[in-house]
């Protein structure tokens, strides 16, 4: 039998609830009001800005940016010069309107994408498999591999970080930019797969075995079973893991700020973000206007897959 609530509980238990959420959420709709106010505004501790200003983002972006950047000395020297071409006088005035220098927000965004989007392809590649291996097939050893992948997150990343430097300068990959850049896409295929293992394992023991002896019997072998009727089954949870992997990646600042400080083009958005930050153009609305867009695409995916996310968390979570 349910016990009745009583109302001060209900209303104890909904103001703890919203506590909670204004708390997660403020930080995110501070960091929106002050990138859309105006630099006078700065000091006012409302969230909503008396004027728009969009000027951070156009810039940002490079946007619309049109002359207003360019010298006096140069726009004089471009009338008392008419011996240049179009073509050269358009090279100069684009090298003046350009603003890609304050946060190439583009290249930035393409770096932390392919990183990210193929860890978290290989990470569940590899963990569908390893995942099947654990929930599925007997063999020595199992167990002790089952609980060794977790091994990796007895330690802090900033415990690991020396020896796998150190790794990684010995093959010598460190030094040039690819290297560098797969260095550390193996090192975030490490850090998500044993929680990755651990999710889908769970997942594939709720999914009846009874299925996949009626496939094997009618002559599917053991990889066409995992294609045919182990992902269809799990879509839901692997669109999960792939999030959090991608997540994860995106996020992730202390090994990129130490594998890719040498080569300022493969900066991903997080070593961006933090170089803004500690560089000339660092003002209020550039830095919230750059943490935007920087949290943007993480928000905008998990929105768009909330559905399968939710729905990847609860089932399996009870074995029939």
């Amino acid at each position: 039998m349910v016990k009745r609530t009583s109302p001060i509980r209900k209303i104890l238990f909904f103001l703890l609830v919203l506590g909670i959420v204004f708390f997660s959420l403020f930080p995110f709709f501070q960091m929106l009001s002050t990138s859309l106010k105006f630099p006078a505004e700065w000091g006012d501790p409302s969230l909503i800005p008396k004027h728009i200003n969009l000027d951070a983002y156009k810039e940002l972006l490079n946007i619309g940016q049109g002359t207003k950047n360019v010298p006096e000395s140069v726009r004089t020297l471009l009338e008392e010069t008419p011996n240049l071409t179009t073509s050269q006088r358009k090279a100069i005035l684009d090298k003046y309107k350009s603003t890609g220098d304050v946060f190439p927000f583009i290249t930035y965004f393409l770096n932390s994408l392919i990183l990210s989007f193929s860890a978290a392809f290989v990470t569940v590649l590899l963990a569908i498999l390893g995942a099947y291996s654990f929930s599925r097939l007997r063999y020595p050893g199992r167990s002790l591999i089952q609980r060794g992948v977790l091994f990796v997150y007895m330690f802090g990343g900033i415990l690991l970080l020396i020896p796998l430097y150190r790794m990684f300068v010995n093959l010598g990959w460190v030094s040039i930019p690819s290297g560098a850049f797969l260095s550390l896409l193996i090192i975030y295929i490490v850090q998500t797969l044993p929680v990755s293992l651990y999710m889908l394992g769970n997942y594939f023991r709720t999914i009846p075995f009874s299925i996949e002896e009626a496939a094997m019997i009618e002559g599917s072998t053991r990889f066409g079973t995992i294609w045919r009727i182990i992902i269809p089954l799990s879509i839901s949870a692997i669109v999960t893991v792939f999030i959090y992997c991608f997540m994860i990646a995106w996020n992730e600042y202390l090994f990129a700020s130490v594998f890719l400080k040498n080569f300022r083009d493969l900066y991903t958005l997080p070593m961006g973000l933090k170089a803004l930050i500690h560089s000339k153009n660092a003002i209020w609305d550039r830095i919230m206007a750059a943490s935007v867009l920087t949290a943007t695409p993480v928000i905008v995916l998990f929105m768009t897959v909330q559905k399968n996310l939710a729905g990847g968390m609860t089932e399996g979570g009870v074995k029939e």
